[in-house]
This record gives structure tokens, C-alpha cells and sequence, in this order.
């Protein structure tokens, strides 16, 4: 683009990925990093492995084979004699106990709790809903159920795995059922993190010690591989208890009507998955250590703001194919590296890089394309002024030229008298002095227009100035037989250059001339309107319409009447006659009618007295 970019580069660079870290940081950016999240967890699916867990589900058939929802503490005690008889590791129950029930019921449950952690459910404002003392006192631990949606969309991606309430903290059922399964040892907290029998679990405390489920992966026909039972089926058939041995059991509903906690996973499509089956998938992400840390915001911070200098480099140094390619690849690295990082048990932001890196591309390609626009439009409009000055100088330097060819060629082709020798010698010269004035005056003017001069401030008479113009326009008019009138001009000075000036009055005097008919009047006249003096040409020439007097200083415009005219004109001396008078401060006031001539007023600033 260029060795030094303009600051406004740098500060719509910095604004750019300032927006797409605060979109990306916003709710709206979090949920499409949940989304993004979502799909890279379907794409990079682990390996499928083996699991140690197993669900007893008491599903819509069990509660209809035990006679309803009032006989399922019967049934639970019946269903776990056969499963405590295979030794599982553990048994984790998602039921609630907290009413009384049977005596019968509750007395055949009671010898059986000392394997089983119980559940507790918080339901705020009231608080803990937990099992009755008799078998809270009998249980080896009480872990709470609570999966915790994310609040944006419902989904379950990570587990809190304690809860606090009313005094009162309760580890997840899932960590418990691991803490069990693997001797029963204490769980030790850190800051950032928990370890439980030798495994250490990332769970920030800052973050309300929240884990990630790794979710095992379904099979082909996506249905779960975690193996379950129905307790329909294993009270019908008991030797299907085998299949708990040395397994992690999780007791609980999935009922379709039952089941208030069914949640949607990044597996799930079609149907949500129970809570208690989302328990048994955080147990496997314990049990097989496939754990997922989050990227900490400082690095997602600088990969994103080394994403945007670099997209801003790439645009400063290069330019058409080699930044574009340059900046596909920038967007390619800012789309893959969360992939990358994911692949390694690393959740890394989606939004904020890719939203970096875009917004950072798109504003430094804008600016490219823009400056690129900028310079093209000012090399045009230098070439265009080049053409005008060159058009300018033909035009202006015709009339001297053409004198100076004509007195040449008379005095070498004839023998011409002493005093006639002299005349088209004097005439000579003076045309000469006079093309070397046009050319400093359109140097004069070109200078102006580009800001490399100063206007000269002198006091120029208005009387001489007026007289000299008049007088030079004066051979141009007898030709055509027009008398030019001035009349009485007021005795003021304007501030300005002299030459300038006179180019102005000048140009204005020979369009009336020009474009006026024979045996005509030209008049000049002066007035002074408080602290501005007017100066009007004034003909009888052919007039313009007022659709012509809109566009009559537009660069290279010529009326109609002009070019019916037959003169010769490139229809910039008039822009420049304006721009001239503008310098100096004033204006050009224009009325015409057609048929009945044109007045030009020149309105200049007058000294302060």
C-alpha cells in the first residue's frame, strides 16, 4: 500500500478487532462459540471406547409393569438385591427417597443403601430436596443431580461438579460414583483444579467448578453406547444382572413422562438425552481421564489481536493478488487452529479469532482498495489538468503567435520601409512580452490551483487595470467594427496580482468581443456595493439560456451558441477566470438572456479603510 501508512490506517485496524472481541465476547458471539463448539465436537469424535458404566432405566414400560410410580420403592429394592449380588464398582441413584412410603418398602431398602450414593435435588427458593435421614444416615455419599444447562440454548456441555446451598455442599452423583469405584479416598480441591484418587479433574474454582463432558460418541444408528437395562427386563429376567459386574451403575428414570431433567447434548439430533445418562457420560469422561480445558481469554486475546496485525501487515505491504492470497490464508489458519487446539483436549474460541481476522481483512482490503481508489482519481486528475494546461497554452499563446509569425514573415519576405521595419519590430516584441506574460500567468494560476503560491496581496488601481485591458482588446474589436465603452471607473485599489487580474478582465472582454456581432457595444462599468466592487462587462452578443448558465464554468464546456459561433474556444478560460477570482476572494455573477447579450460581474473585496 505504502511505506508509511496514514495513523487513520492503524486506528480503523484497532477498531476493527476491538468490535470483534467485543461481538465475540458478547452473549450473542458466546452462543455461536457454543454452536461452533457443537459441530468441531461431532467432527473430531474420539475413537469410541469401551465404558464402565451401566444405566438401570427405569423407563415408560417399567412404571407400567410395576403398577405406577407408588410401587417403584418395591421395585427398587427387588431390582438392586440383583444388582448389588453381581458386585458392581458402584451404584449411584437418581430417585429421590424424600417421602416416606411403605414402612415394608423402606425396610427392605434400608439394608441395601450402604452401597449406593444418593441423590439430592436443589429447588430453589426452597432448598435441598434430599433423601429421608433413616437412609441418608445409611448412605456412603449424597451427590446432587444437577446437569445445568447452558441458559442460552439448554444444552448440556458441562457438569458443575459440587453445588452449594443453605450451608449445605454436595459433590455431583457422577464424582461421587467415581470417588467410590475407586476406593472411597477424599476429594482435594485447588483453585484450578480437584483430584480424586490420583486423578486430577480441571475444574476451576473461578468457574464454579464446572467440567466438560466428553461425551462417548453414539454408534452409526446414533444410540447411545453406554449399555442400559430396563428394570422391567432385569426384574423379568434376573440373570441379566451379570452385565452389572465390576460396572459403575446409575439408577434412574428415563421415562419420557417422568423425567423432568432431559437435556440436549452435541450428540443429540432427535431426541434429548435423562440426566441420570448424562451422569454415566460425565463419569466416563473421569473414568477414561479424556479430559477438555478451556484456552485461557489472554491467549484467545493475543492470537486474535496477532491475527488482525497481521491482516493489517498483509494489506500495508502487499497489494492485488499476493494480499489476497496472503489474507485466505490468514482466514484458513484463523478457522483451523480452534480444530487444532481441540484435537489436543483444548477448547479454543471460534468467534473471537475468526472474527478478528475477518473484520481485520475486510476493513485493511477496504482501505486498500479506497487508497488505491484515492491515488487513481488524483493521477486522473492531474493528467486531466496537465491536458487542460496544454490545452490552456494553445489556446492563449494562438493570438501572439500568430502575430509574431505574420511580422516575421512580412519583413523577410518584402523590402519594407525604416519606420514600417520598426513598427512590426515593436509589434513583435510586444506580442513576445505578452506570450511570456500568458505563460507566467498560467504558471501563476497552475501554482494557485496545486497551493505552491502565496496570492500576491499589491494594490492594483482598478482605473489602470480596467484601461490596459481595454486597451489590449481594442485592435481584436475594430475588426469587427464593436466599440468598447468604459465608463467613469471609481478610483479604489483592490488587493490581489496584478497580472492575474488582468488575465481575468481580459478574457472577459475578448468573450464579449468574440461572441458578440458587428457594429455592437462592449461596456465596462464599476460599482461600489458597501465593502465590494463590482466590475461588469457588459454585450450584445448572442446570450445563453439559463441551462447554459448552470454548467457555463464547468472545465471544457461550451454553449450552444458559442460552438454555432464558429470561434475557436477549448472552454476553459472562463474556469480558470473563476478560479482566479475566487483566490482573490470574490465572485462571478452571471445574467444573460439569449438574443439580447450576457453581463459578467467580477465582485472583489475591497480594502478596509
Amino acid at each position: 500500500m505504502t511505506a508509511n501508512p496514514k495513523p487513520g490506517y492503524w486506528l480503523a485496524l484497532t477498531a476493527a478487532a476491538a468490535l470483534a472481541l467485543l461481538v465475540a465476547w458478547a452473549p450473542l458471539g458466546a452462543q455461536f462459540d457454543n454452536y461452533a463448539l457443537d459441530w468441531t465436537t461431532r467432527l473430531h469424535r474420539p475413537a469410541p471406547w469401551q465404558p464402565t458404566s451401566i444405566l438401570l432405566a427405569i423407563d415408560d414400560a417399567s412404571y407400567k409393569s410395576i403398577g405406577g410410580v407408588s410401587k417403584l420403592r418395591s421395585a427398587l429394592a427387588q431390582s438392586l438385591v440383583l444388582v448389588i449380588a453381581a458386585q458392581p464398582k458402584a451404584i449411584a441413584l437418581d430417585v429421590v427417597l424424600a417421602d416416606a412410603g411403605e414402612e415394608a418398602d423402606s425396610l427392605a431398602l434400608e439394608p441395601l443403601l450402604n452401597h449406593i450414593v444418593l441423590p439430592a435435588v436443589l429447588t430453589p427458593p426452597d432448598g435441598w430436596e434430599l433423601p429421608q435421614e433413616r437412609f441418608r444416615k445409611l448412605a456412603p455419599a449424597i451427590g446432587h443431580v444437577h446437569a445445568d444447562p447452558d441458559s442460552r440454548d439448554g444444552m448440556s456441555r458441562a457438569m458443575p461438579l459440587e453445588k452449594r446451598s443453605g450451608g449445605l455442599r454436595f459433590w455431583a452423583l457422577s464424582l461421587e460414583a467415581f470417588r467410590l469405584s475407586h476406593g472411597g479416598g477424599p476429594i482435594t480441591e485447588s483453585p484450578s483444579d480437584l483430584e480424586v484418587a490420583g486423578l486430577t479433574i480441571p475444574s476451576r474454582l473461578a468457574d464454579g467448578r464446572t467440567m466438560r463432558i466428553r461425551y462417548l460418541p453414539p454408534d452409526e444408528n446414533e444410540v447411545s453406547r453406554i449399555p442400559q437395562i430396563t428394570l422391567k427386563d432385569l426384574l423379568a429376567r434376573p440373570a441379566l444382572a451379570e452385565a452389572f459386574r465390576g460396572k459403575v451403575v446409575f439408577v434412574g428414570a428415563t421415562s419420557q413422562s417422568a423425567v423432568r431433567d432431559r437435556l440436549m447434548t452435541p450428540y443429540t439430533t432427535l431426541q434429548p438425552m435423562p440426566g441420570v445418562e448424562i451422569h454415566a457420560h460425565a463419569y466416563e469422561t473421569m473414568a477414561t481421564g479424556r479430559f477438555l480445558s478451556d484456552a485461557s481469554p489472554s491467549l484467545v486475546l493475543l492470537f486474535s489481536l496477532a491475527l488482525a496485525a497481521a491482516a493489517a501487515a498483509i494489506f500495508w505491504r502487499y497489494t492485488g493478488l499476493p494480499a489476497y492470497a496472503l489474507a485466505a490464508l490468514l482466514l484458513g489458519v484463523a478457522h483451523l487452529v480452534p480444530h487444532i487446539f481441540f484435537m489436543a483436549d483444548v477448547v479454543f474460541s471460534h468467534v473471537a479469532p475468526m472474527l478478528s481476522a475477518w473484520f481485520a481483512v475486510v476493513v485493511a482490503a477496504g482501505w486498500q482498495y479506497f487508497a488505491t481508489r484515492l491515488a487513481l482519481a488524483t493521477a486522473e486528475g492531474e493528467r486531466a489538468r496537465y491536458q487542460e494546461a496544454i490545452q490552456f497554452v494553445t489556446h492563449e499563446m494562438r493570438t501572439p503567435l500568430t502575430a509574431i509569425q505574420g511580422s516575421s514573415e512580412l519583413m523577410g519576405r518584402y523590402k519594407l520601409t525604416e519606420e514600417k521595419q520598426k513598427q512590426l519590430a515593436a509589434q513583435i516584441n510586444s506580442e513576445s512580452k505578452r506570450l511570456a506574460r500568458i505563460i507566467q500567468t498560467f504558471l501563476d494560476v497552475e501554482r494557485l490551483g496545486s497551493g505552491q503560491m502565496q496570492l500576491k496581496q499589491d494594490p492594483v488601481p482598478v482605473p489602470t487595470l480596467l484601461t490596459t485591458c481595454i486597451d489590449r482588446v481594442k485592435p481584436f474589436a475594430e475588426r469587427k467594427n464593436i466599440t468598447l465603452a468604459l465608463d467613469e471607473p471609481l478610483a479604489v485599489t483592490v488587493p490581489g496580482d496584478r497580472e492575474l487580474l488582468e488575465y481575468a478582465i481580459y478574457n472577459l472582454l475578448t468573450n464579449a468581443v468574440k461572441y458578440s456581432g458587428p457594429d455592437t457595444r462592449v461596456e465596462v462599468s464599476t460599482i461600489r456595493h458597501n465593502d465590494r466592487l463590482h466590475i461588469a462587462v457588459r454585450d450584445q452578443g448572442m446570450g445563453m439560456s439559463a441551462a447554459e448558465l448552470k454548467k457555463l464554468f464547468t472545465k471544457f464546456y461550451r454553449t450552444k451558441s458559442a460552438e454555432q459561433s464558429g470561434e475557436v474556444g477549448t472552454g476553459i478560460g472562463l474556469s480558470i477566470v473563476q478560479q482566479i477570482v475566487t483566490h482573490h476572494g470574490g465572485k462571478i455573477e452571471v445574467t444573460s438572456t439569449p438574443g439580447q447579450g450576457s453581463c459578467f460581474t467580477v465582485v472583489l473585496p475591497l480594502p478596509a479603510p
